[in-house]
């Protein structure tokens, strides 16, 4: 009887390990790591929109897929894959120049980011759920060794 008891305490241990194991070994893919997402989400009443980096930003431009949309205003300069000038405050006002499906990807920019933050916030009040905001904005970009254009020209 005493080597049936020692041989029990031994086996049911390794039973639950072996039943653990098999039941924690889920072949479902799993999330991807928001740690390889460009960007940080932003909330905002009625939805969020992304900040990226001007890094974030100019690896997007090699496979731009969006309108990128200087909403700077007085004109202060521009990236020279800008689509479209929609002043900020009144990107209400140019719905009609912006993509007709609400979960296309719009990428917004200004001189230093408030301008563009305060546009982004009022493209998810419009309905739009794909924006994206160049955190920094122009001022970023330089810094990080990006050029601007002023009016088709580049500036050092």
């Amino acid at each position: 009887m005493r080597g049936t008891i020692t041989t029990s305490l031994f086996f049911a241990p390794l039973a639950l390990l072996l039943t653990a194991a098999a039941c924690g070994s889920d072949s479902q893919p799993s999330d991807p790591d928001p740690g390889t997402m460009p960007g940080t989400e932003v909330a905002v009443d009625g939805g969020s929109y992304t900040n990226v980096t001007a890094e974030e930003l100019q690896s997007m431009l090699d496979a731009k897929d969006f309108p990128l949309v200087n909403v700077h205003i007085p004109y202060e300069g521009e990236i020279q894959a800008t689509d479209s000038f929609i002043p900020f405050n009144r990107i209400d006002e140019y719905v009609d120049e912006l993509p007709s499906d609400p979960d296309s990807k719009i990428v917004v920019y200004c001189r230093s980011g408030g301008m563009s933050a305060a546009a982004a916030e009022s493209l998810v009040a419009l309905g739009y759920t794909n924006v994206w905001n160049l955190d920094g904005g122009m001022i970023a970009w330089e810094a990080v060794g990006y050029q601007l254009i002023q009016n088709g020209s580049a500036t050092q």
